[in-house]
């Protein structure tokens, strides 16, 4: 067998990986990345709606800070997550955000003067400061007091994945594609690297490391109906449990997302609720006021894929040929605005429903979206049991926040349990 060393071995491509490799080459040490698929196809170029930084360029972000950042997502959390990782993380995603748009992350920037936009169903007319002109602007997204969602269009994880990976290009850190981890090497106290397998050829790899990095991604796939990608299967959680060492923690926090097209569970992002679509039931009537009176369709997004259940359970969804559903409306924001930010939204209605959503109603359903449980780990990303073994602060590209896994109908429930 075959046996590669290097200081530290990053164990997945997508941002969480290549970020952590960079980082690690910026320390001096060499790092490896192993990706299952070309780092470019990662499931992190999935992502739609944005990342969330208190920056407050925007009308909508004035006086935003990282303390009312703080406060939005531990309310979000229903006061499960941890404060220090929290705190931590909103002190330096207005950072990050920066960095990434000096590597060449096109942000959408705020235009002065006065816009026309779409909030709570009626247009209302904003005026961005002449000051902020250029600056990185936002758009409004569940459960925050502000608008604090920095955004590429409605493809800001294409955007960040790829700039991410030009940049482990330009620091020269080799990622292996097409290789599968399959277990951890360990002597019980301390992980020594992985056995991987070249998946297009079948060899078996052993890879050393001083220390390994998990970032393998959600287990979504465990569900019935996710918007994950087909290869996230939670494999890095299911190989550091094997070890009978390290402990994984959180399990139960897993978030749905209200909107994935129905039946086939394709996201469709929170921009498109964020800039002013409705969700509607089977008559085609708005409910979530009924609901939630003060966030409607934006509150947080367990909260709206619960009351869009509850909707559906009392009898007033609509009914296909697949089973039963809501409705999607984004038809007010108008082609122009479809065509310009959320033209990947009218991309995949075209594709996988044949429908244009600028003219019709898109079928949704809350689906599984992200998984915040795995390794149990310190706020430094260090497992406390498996020393040398790590997994990356887990954000996705919308707000941190975390909701409870809830299956409520056997459209949400795991295979298993079907």
């Amino acid at each position: 067998m075959r046996t590669i060393q290097t200081d530290v071995l990053v164990v997945g491509g997508g941002l969480a990986g290549l970020r952590t490799a960079i980082g690690v080459r910026r320390r001096g040490f060499e790092a490896i990345v192993l990706s299952l698929v070309p780092a470019k196809r990662s499931h992190s170029a999935a992502a739609q709606g944005g990342m969330q930084a208190s920056l407050g360029n925007a009308a909508m972000g004035e006086g935003d800070n990282e303390d009312v950042h703080f406060a939005d997502t531990v309310r979000g959390s229903d006061w499960g997550a941890d404060q220090d990782v929290v705190r931590m993380f909103v002190n330096t995603a207005p950072k990050a955000v920066r960095e990434l748009a000096a590597w060449g992350v096109p942000w959408n920037r705020v235009q002065r003067g006065e816009h026309e936009v779409v909030m709570n169903g009626k247009r209302v007319t904003l005026t961005e400061r002449d000051e902020a002109h250029g600056l990185i602007t936002a758009r409004d997204f569940g459960g925050t007091r502000k608008w604090r969602t920095c955004y590429v269009a409605d493809g800001t994880g294409h955007s960040m994945l790829f700039t991410m990976s030009d940049q482990a290009v330009a620091n020269s850190i080799p990622v292996h594609e097409r290789m599968e981890a399959l277990s951890l090497l360990h002597d019980g106290a301390r992980c020594h690297g992985v056995i991987a397998r070249n998946l297009a050829t079948g060899e078996l790899v052993a890879y050393v490391a001083r220390a390994t990095c998990i970032a393998t991604g959600g287990f979504g796939r465990i569900y019935r109906v996710s918007t994950n990608a087909i290869i996230n299967e939670g494999m890095g959680a299911a190989i550091a449990l094997e070890t009978g060492v390290a402990a994984l923690g959180n399990m139960e926090a897993v978030q749905f997302h209200p909107t994935a097209i129905f039946p086939a569970g394709i996201l469709v992002t929170e921009g498109c609720r964020g800039d002013g679509g409705l969700l509607l039931d089977g008559r085609e009537r708005r409910f979530m006021p009924d609901y939630e009176p003060d966030k409607a369709e934006l509150a947080s997004r367990d909260v709206v894929s619960r009351r869009m259940e509850e909707h559906i359970a009392a009898g007033h969804g609509a009914r296909s040929r697949f089973g039963e559903h809501l409705w999607l409306d984004i038809r007010l924001l108008g082609r122009r605005h479809i065509e310009t930010r959320l033209r990947e939204v009218k991309e995949i209605c075209n594709y996988f429903l044949g429908i244009d959503p600028a003219e019709q109603l898109i079928p949704v359903r809350p689906a599984q979206h992200y998984s915040m449980g795995g390794i149990r780990t310190d706020h430094r990303g260090e497992s406390r049991t498996l020393k040398g073994c790590s997994r990356p602060a887990r954000r996705r590209a919308g707000t941190c926040t975390a909701s409870t896994a809830w299956a409520a109908t056997p459209w949400q429930r795991p295979w298993w349990r079907a």
